[in-house]
């Protein structure tokens, strides 16, 4: 959401906060800005899947357009996910014990790994990298490939799952089995945010 403009975060609650969606006069009229500015604000929104055109409401007269927001559009504005999961880590390692909670954060790993399309095949070491690092950003880690002491290795500026796994470090685990799953390759951990640092650093294990 925070990529977005003020007037933008602004337009997208409207839209969140009406069932049938909103005409262009109703924008103007609650954000009080002009026509031109709705429409353009509107137009960016569709283009990134955020808002659609919605179907228009029977008034009697003339049916004007309305907009609506996406599930897309939604999926932008904060969720609390954090709470329930740290506490059903904590139910769990109760129940089963650290060392059975951390082999079932392995499984979930691979086993969202193997619903989606595995990296592209390379026997390049470059390309690997960077296509892993590719698939990271995309799910919202912010990472790069870099090269390190004359290793190509994958950097997160942002751990996706910070404060659940500030809670229970063993989160990292999902992570590299995702990573290994979806790479068909070893991957360490050589640098971690939970551990001061400004980056989380992968590397990839030859062989």
């Amino acid at each position: 959401m925070l990529r977005l403009g003020g007037t933008q975060q602004r337009l997208l609650r409207q839209l969140l906060m009406s069932a049938g969606g909103c005409t262009v006069e109703d924008l103007c009229l609650r954000l009080k800005i002009s026509h031109n500015a709705v429409r353009q604000h509107l137009t960016a929104l569709m283009a990134n899947g955020y808002a659609e055109r919605a179907e228009a409401i029977a008034t009697g007269g003339r049916p004007q357009t309305r907009y609506a927001i996406t599930l897309t559009g939604r999926e932008l504005f904060p969720r609390n996910y954090g709470a329930i999961a740290g506490a059903l880590l904590n139910r769990l390692e109760s129940h089963l014990g650290n060392e059975a909670v951390g082999d079932l954060l392995v499984e979930l790993g691979s086993s969202v790994a193997s619903a989606q399309l595995p990296l592209p095949p390379t026997q390049d070491e470059e390309g690997l990298v960077k296509a892993l690092a590719e698939r990271l950003d995309s799910l919202g880690y912010e990472a790069l490939p870099a090269r390190n002491a004359g290793e190509w290795q994958v950097e997160a500026f942002n751990c996706v799952f910070h404060a659940l796994a500030r809670q229970n470090p063993q989160v990292c685990k999902f992570d590299l089995a995702y990573m290994e799953a979806i790479s068909g390759k070893k991957v360490s951990l050589t640098a971690c945010i939970l551990h001061g640092e400004h980056v989380c650093r992968f590397k990839i294990k030859s062989g």
